[in-house]
């Protein structure tokens, strides 16, 4: 995710003569999405294909996920931050599908972590090829969540380890006021960033998994000072990758997990209330069509005229979650027409490269992941399909 800037800053010049199978996509997507819905299974179905063609065709070929196919320049190599939580959808589909395949792809992205982690706990940001390489609070805090999914599941005394040592370096490297601001990454716009809530959502699975060494009290100590980003009308200042008058829905579906992340743990009214707030105004600015924005500003007004589509599910989520804690019918209706919006952009027959893949934007061109297939946007519509789901199986129960 943070390595979008470098991806769509001068990654080829608008005179640079595209391939062709970029082309051709950018002129479909001109016309529009399809009609037709492929349906949840068949997208889970082929995402799940495609997240292991990822792992597979990886350019580094190191157990992680290839950051993406690009329509322009092919498999790209593993990118810790969203393989770290790539793991918990995994190991979710291999417990429904009783899957040891994907148990042993799971462990594989697991391994891959226990070999990057730096002594002190912390990893990365950007690919595993990405330079400088220096220890990154958000990346940490992602992989933290794969880390806590794998001691649970599995519970080899490796992945523990790793888990504590990840999760008491972000408990350690938090400021008094609850910001982390000590470790950035460098490939994002430098300054505070509310939606490292989904940092504090990491310490919350290693809170689960080992209670008692103060990992859940750091992260609801960042979600707090996160809320003093929070406008009366649910918006957050303080953002975004790169433009947080502007900010993406990807990253409004990050502090907004987090804050729901934070009330689950500690069923503190305060947190609920705001992640109603933001939940409010994210229903009331999806489209008929289920279209959202990929950029909103501080009055929930489209910045841009294209879909993240990453955001998109994000927000699907976070809104069906709302709907299971307040019974609220319009928050399970706005999810549902995000999911299908995005899933009216999923090809399920097709090459391995694209079948099951979900694009950065729509159009494709869009200015967030342009031309390129994202890791992270398949696994969360997985998770949100897979949210649907049940949720349609217990009404119809």
């Amino acid at each position: 995710m943070l390595q979008l800037l470098r991806s769509i800053k001068n990654k080829f010049t608008p005179e640079a003569p595209l391939p062709l199978g970029a082309v051709a996509e950018r002129e479909a997507d001109q016309r529009g999405l399809p009609a037709q819905d492929p349906g949840i299974e068949a997208v889970i179905a082929a995402g799940t294909d495609w997240l292991r063609a990822a792992q597979d065709h990886s350019a580094s070929a190191d157990g992680g996920v290839a950051r993406d196919f690009s329509l322009v320049k092919g498999w790209a190599t593993s990118y810790p931050e969203t393989t770290g939580y790539i793991i918990p959808t995994v190991i979710e589909l291999a417990r429904r599908q009783q899957s040891d395949e994907l148990h042993q792809r799971a462990r594989r992205m697991l391994d891959w972590f226990v070999a990057i982690q730096f002594p002190e706990g912390g990893f990365q940001g950007g690919r595993i090829d990405s330079t400088p390489r220096v220890p990154v609070t958000f990346n940490t805090g992602q992989i933290l969540l794969g880390l806590a999914a794998g001691a649970q599941e599995y519970g080899d005394q490796k992945y523990h380890d790793a888990m504590h040592r990840a999760a008491a370096w972000l408990r350690d490297s938090l400021d008094e006021d609850g910001c982390w601001r000590k470790h950035p990454t460098p490939f994002a716009k430098p300054g505070e960033k509310a939606y490292e809530t989904h940092v504090s959502w990491g310490l919350f699975a290693a809170e689960r998994v080992a209670p008692g060494h103060g990992y859940g009290e750091a992260g609801l100590r960042q979600v707090a000072w996160a809320l003093t980003k929070q406008q009366p009308n649910g918006w957050f200042a303080s953002n975004c990758l790169n433009d947080p008058i502007h900010p993406l829905s990807h990253t409004i579906g990050y502090v907004l997990r987090g804050v729901l992340e934070g009330y689950l743990l500690s069923q503190r009214p305060e947190l609920l209330a705001a992640a109603v707030r933001t939940g409010d105004a994210l229903a009331g600015v999806v489209g008929a069509d289920g279209f959202l924005p990929g950029r909103l500003d501080s009055q929930w007004k489209p910045a841009v005229d294209f879909a993240c589509l990453t955001g998109s599910v994000q927000n699907a989520h976070c809104l069906f979650l709302l709907f299971q804690l307040t019974g609220q019918q319009r928050y399970f209706d706005a999810a549902q027409r995000l999911n299908q919006y995005v899933r009216r952009s999923v090809k399920v027959e097709g090459p391995k490269e694209t079948r099951g893949a979900v694009k950065g934007s729509f159009p494709v061109n869009g200015d967030y992941g342009r031309y390129e297939f994202l890791n992270w946007a398949v696994k969360f519509c997985i998770d949100s399909n897979l949210l649907e789901q049940d949720l349609l199986k217990a009404r119809h129960a």
